[in-house]
């Protein structure tokens, strides 16, 4: 994918091999900052009663209590962000608050791997207080990166809540597999990011501009990363085309009402 940055808005251009474009917004320092606070607070409150519980083994063994002490806190402070950010699709307590989400830089899937590396780097970004080293690096690089997002090749983004958009430009099935799914949809809904949302529905509103082979690798690709995020009943994939299923994923998502697809 290339990519290209929009300095007057500060969002960042994405464009795939098959020629669908999207644009991410880049979460500025101040604002990770921000969500930075949320989660430190967030582990703090959780390690007072963690450290409480742990100081009750100094009963029997002072020092032991003292070494699972240390290697718990950082347990802790590192796994936090490892947990949610992989679990939570990019998430935190924090960027939940503040509707940042980690994402890997091309636009792909983020990896567990690149999770791990953004996480165990954030002692050095966090030197000497307040995150002064990640805060001036991501200030100064391209994509606003901390060293973290650099080593691991993600970025930050700020997603707005999704919004009902108008599908009327769409050809939508008289029947829509998922739409009797209610727990899928939900879960769907809250897997899949806005931007990624949007992209999706950009595809289909281009896809007479693909080359057969294109249409068809993308929607595959789609479709595979969409049934990646919740287990499918048989009868809400079995005999469904990959544009089909994104595009009833599409529908589900910004919540089309049955009527449009009449």
């Amino acid at each position: 994918m290339n990519d290209a940055r929009d300095e007057r808005l500060d969002r960042l251009r994405v464009r795939t091999p098959e020629g669908v474009s999207f644009t991410f917004q880049l979460a500025s320092p101040v604002t990770r900052l921000a969500a930075w606070a949320v989660d430190k607070f967030t582990i703090m409150v959780a390690w007072t009663v963690l450290s409480a519980l742990i100081r009750l083994l100094s009963i029997f063994s002072p020092d032991f209590a003292t070494g699972v002490i240390q290697v718990a806190f950082f347990a802790l402070a590192t796994g936090y962000g490892i947990a949610c950010e992989w679990l939570w699709n990019g998430k935190t307590i924090g960027k939940r608050l503040l509707h940042l989400r980690v994402m890997d830089e091309r636009g792909l899937p983020l990896r567990f791997s690149q999770v791990v590396i953004r996480n165990l780097l954030r002692a050095i970004d966090a030197l000497p207080v307040a995150y002064l080293v990640g805060g001036l690096a991501a200030l100064m690089g391209r994509k606003a990166q901390r060293l973290g997002d650099f080593a691991a090749a993600t970025i930050v983004v700020h997603e707005p809540p999704l919004t009902r958009v108008d599908l009327s430009g769409l050809v939508l099935a008289k029947y829509n597999s998922l739409r009797g799914q209610q727990h899928v949809a939900a879960r769907l809904r809250a897997a899949i990011s806005p931007s990624l949302a949007y992209a999706a529905l950009q595809a289909l509103w281009r896809r007479d501009e693909f080359e057969d082979a294109a249409r068809v690798t993308l929607f595959a690709e789609l479709a595979a990363h969409f049934r990646s995020l919740t287990l499918l009943p048989v009868e809400a994939d079995e005999g469904i085309s990959d544009e089909q299923f994104v595009r009833n994923v599409v529908e589900v998502v910004f919540g089309a009402k049955p009527e449009a697809a009449k």
